[in-house]
This record gives structure tokens, C-alpha cells and sequence, in this order.
């Protein structure tokens, strides 16, 4: 029995050393702080907290080739890309075997838009922040249009590699059959200036080339030198590009994308779309009979 009793001895005996040691190292820590009361010695607490994040050094975000002339993208530039315009209405030819009157998506594509996208300059209208709209009306789908070769939707379904090489595929899937490219908004770069706009048809002349859209291949040769993307006329006038030329793209995300000329006009637009969602909608009935006037919110056309 006496070695258990020396034994509970010892134990209690570091019980109340560590105690002890807990008491000073509160003392000390009471001595180093200013303030007595539980609360003031809060609010030193903060006050020293505070302090340290001032102290720390200030994040720099290091220039890449993603988010260059600042564009921010997580998704890569394509570079030198043999650039074409095309246009809503552009009859078949030589160098654009299909017709524009329908589009990928949409067979009904110039009808939609509200008509000829005429891609002349005495046809077309310039806009105050950049680029052109058609003279002859007001497009109900976004003028700043681009088409790229490649359709995820074939025969009513989505192409088997679709789920796997298309980024948002996921996050974007509603149903089978509808297209999670179509709409989808890209960039491009030329000499510096930037220029956004929405994936509306599928071309050049293929729509199968998912390698070098969501991959790293290069565009292959066709009639067009190779061409691997076509713009609308308003996405040329804004960068001041000729019929054929070379620019950089790549995808953007919605919320990446700073308002300017290519977030005014169009059903389909992404900004408009949201405006209407986030501003309640007047109508204003006259007395004398007129029709009614509804306002869908700032610089925003409707049908």
C-alpha cells in the first residue's frame, strides 16, 4: 500500500505545479495587456489582430497569358487564329458553302435576329462605345456574334465526347439534345483592344473540330487559309479588322465580362437577360387608346 500512496502523492504534487504554472503564465499575460476587464482585454485582442493583417504584404497578381491586357479568364488564349466575317442573311458561296438565313441552332436565324445583318458600312449604324449595328432596325438577338467548329448537339442528342471535352458541360446541362455551347460568351484580342461576344453558329466550314476549341490543336486548312473562327460585322467594326485577318480568343465567363457595347441589344444576351431578372417591368396603359409602353430597363431594345 505505501508505494500507491507515494505514488497519488507525486500525481498531486504535478497537479498543482502545472496549476501553479498556468496561474503565472495568466499574470503574464495580464501584465503585458493594458486593460483588466474580460471586454477590454477583447478588444486588445482585436486591436492586436488588426494590427497584424496591416502588416502583411500586399497579394500582386503576376501578368500571365490568361489574364493579360486585363481579361480575366481561367480558360487559355488561342493565338493567331485566321480570323473571317460573316453575317445573319449571308447567302451561300464559294467560300461559305451554307447559308446564313439559319444558323446551327437556330433555323429560323435571320428572322429571329430581325433581319439582314448587312455587313457594308453604308448599311450599318455605328454605336457610340464602339462597333456597328445594322442601319435598318434594331437586332433582337446580340450583333456581337461569333461562330466556332464545333456543335456539341447532333441528331437531337449530345455527341458522345461532349460531356467529356466541354468545360461547363456539367454545370450548364439542362436537357439532352439542347446545347450548352450555344450563347456562350468568348473574347478576342486584336493589337490590344478586346472585343466580347456570344457563340451563335458553328464554322468554319466544320463543326466536328472539338480538339482545337476546347483542346490545344490548331485550326486545319480550308478555302478560308485556314480560318478557324468568323466574327460578326459589329465584333470587325469594334476591333477594326478587314474581311480576313488574325486575332487571339478564348472563352470568358459572364461574370468576367465588363458591360460595353456588346452587352445593349438581344434577347439572348446574357446582360439583358439579367436586367430584366434584377428591374421589375412598367407598363404604362394611355388613356387615348396608344398602345403600352414598357421598360425593360437602361439601353435595352425589346421585340
Amino acid at each position: 500500500m505505501r508505494p500507491l500512496l507515494v505514488c497519488a502523492r507525486m500525481k498531486t504534487a504535478k497537479v498543482f505545479a502545472a496549476f501553479a504554472g498556468l496561474l503565472v503564465l495568466a499574470s503574464a499575460a495580464a501584465a503585458q495587456s493594458p486593460y483588466q476587464s474580460s471586454v477590454d482585454f477583447t478588444r486588445y485582442a482585436m486591436k492586436l489582430r488588426e494590427e497584424s493583417i496591416l502588416r502583411l504584404e500586399p497579394q500582386v497578381i503576376v501578368p500571365t497569358e490568361s489574364n493579360k491586357d486585363g481579361v480575366r479568364s481561367l480558360y487559355p488564349w488561342k493565338l493567331n487564329i485566321v480570323t473571317t466575317t460573316f453575317w445573319v442573311g449571308e447567302q451561300a458561296a464559294q467560300n461559305n458553302p451554307v447559308h446564313n438565313f439559319s444558323s446551327s441552332w437556330d433555323l429560323y436565324w435571320w428572322k429571329t435576329f430581325g433581319g439582314y445583318d448587312d455587313p457594308n458600312a453604308t448599311g450599318r449604324r455605328r454605336l457610340p462605345d464602339g462597333g456597328t449595328i445594322p442601319a435598318a432596325f434594331i437586332p433582337q438577338q446580340n450583333p456581337f456574334y461569333v461562330a466556332l467548329p464545333y456543335n456539341d448537339v447532333s441528331g437531337g442528342r449530345h455527341k458522345a465526347e461532349a460531356r467529356k471535352v466541354i468545360p461547363w458541360f456539367t454545370s450548364l446541362f439542362e436537357q439532352e439534345g439542347k446545347s450548352v455551347c450555344r450563347d456562350r460568351w468568348v473574347v478576342i484580342r486584336k493589337d490590344g483592344r478586346v472585343c466580347y461576344a456570344q457563340w451563335s453558329d458553328c464554322g468554319p466550314f466544320r463543326t466536328d473540330h472539338w480538339q482545337y476549341v476546347f483542346g490545344h490543336e490548331r485550326p486545319q486548312w480550308n478555302l478560308n487559309r485556314g480560318a478557324g473562327l468568323d466574327v460578326s460585322p459589329a465584333v470587325r467594326d469594334y476591333l477594326g479588322m478587314s474581311g480576313t485577318d488574325v486575332v487571339d480568343w478564348k472563352f470568358v465567363e459572364y461574370a468576367d465580362i465588363p458591360p460595353g457595347a456588346w452587352s445593349r441589344f438581344g434577347e439572348n444576351n446574357t446582360f439583358v437577360v439579367d436586367a430584366r431578372r434584377k428591374q421589375p417591368r412598367y407598363a404604362q396603359v394611355q388613356k387615348s387608346g396608344k398602345a403600352a409602353r414598357e421598360n425593360d430597363g437602361p439601353v435595352v431594345v425589346t421585340k
